[in-house]
């Protein structure tokens, strides 16, 4: 699919903790790449819900939207998501409802099925244990109802979520396969596509969206997010030895360990793998997207391409702050020229 116009480009991020960095840390290190991917007119910036995994400090989602919203001027926040079945959709209603009320326009509610954690620490946070589809599609419901000002037909005796009331933020399905597209199309929401988690099944799935799409009130129009890991650099050597601790990321999530904070590349490059573990590694990254200025153009503008997405959501866990935001400024530069 050939693209009209540059993208749309957003911030995902994990607030990621380093070994000898402390979670206070890595909150702030959000709250400065936050601002500075405001100043360079970036479209949203949206964290991600993980819980009881040592590398990620996103686990209250709401509270630092609040704080990241509090300090930029025009970047919209949001959740990359609320994973709804850990969560009472009234609360959650509530919650950004009051967000939206206090940064009116610049608010994301995005939601997913996902538990983003083991399944001990989901029993703790008293997820529902009759997760599936249909359960969730219930929720969703009833979440966008608790944004709807009451009529005739709720007889008088509906719950109210106060807050939400008059504040509704714009709400998005967040997936990775091509259920949840449809899902997303059939409801008739924007819809955010997990290229970092399943890169092979973006451009189907949002196909399907497509396919699927009904006009609601949240939007009249299919709109979609890929998002993607992203490093770039000022070589392809540089943006690749800064891809270290996204490797060894990868290595842990789907060996299960949530147990060590990120590594730093120094760190990271004196590991010694089996070659099974790089191979693994290597096939989970290909289509990432990681080089120095040309490579980070051709890479990002064929994924653009293969999938039509309206905006493009950088993943970019770089040890080094400054690298980190050198990163989005060669993103932006690479795909406004």
């Amino acid at each position: 699919m050939t693209r009209a116009s540059a993208p749309a480009l957003s911030v995902l991020d994990t607030s990621s903790v380093w070994q000898g960095a402390s979670t206070a840390q890595a909150l702030r290190d959000s709250l400065e790449l936050a601002v500075a991917v405001d100043q360079l007119g970036y479209t949203r910036y949206w964290v991600a819900e993980h819980h009881n995994t040592a590398n990620v400090a996103s686990s209250a989602p709401a509270v630092l939207i609040g704080r990241l919203a509090a300090a930029t001027a025009t970047l919209r926040v949001g959740s990359g998501g609320v994973m709804l079945p850990n969560h009472a959709p009234l609360v959650v209603a509530e919650q950004f409802g009051t967000l939206e009320a206090f940064h009116p326009g610049r608010i994301d509610l995005g939601v997913g099925r996902a538990p983003g954690t083991d399944p001990a620490t989901a029993a703790a946070l008293r997820r529902a244990p009759e997760a599936g589809p249909e359960f969730f599609a219930q929720q969703v419901d009833e979440l966008r109802r608790y944004f709807d000002e009451p009529g005739e037909t709720d007889g008088g005796n509906r719950t109210l979520a106060v807050p939400a009331l008059g504040n509704r933020p714009a709400m998005w399905l967040l997936g990775s396969s091509s259920s949840s597209a449809r899902l997303a199309g059939e409801w008739g929401l924007p819809f955010a596509f997990a290229h970092h988690f399943n890169p092979s099944g973006a451009a189907d799935a949002l196909e399907v969206y497509r396919r699927s799409f009904r006009p609601s009130r949240e939007s009249d129009r299919p709109y979609t997010i890929v998002a993607a890991s992203v490093i770039g650099a000022d070589t392809d050597e540089r943006a690749e030895w800064l891809s270290l601790p996204l490797k060894q990321v990868t290595l842990n999530l789907f060996s299960g360990n949530r147990a060590t904070p990120n590594l730093g590349p120094d760190q990271v490059a004196e590991l010694r793998w089996p070659p099974a573990a790089r191979q693994f590694v290597a096939e989970r990254l290909a289509s990432s997207l990681i080089g120095g200025p040309e490579t980070l153009r051709r890479r990002a503008a064929g994924l653009l391409e293969e999938t039509g997405a309206d905006e493009l959501m950088a993943l970019t866990p770089v040890h080094d702050p400054k690298e980190r935001v050198r990163s989005y400024e060669l993103l932006a530069e690479v795909l406004s020229s």
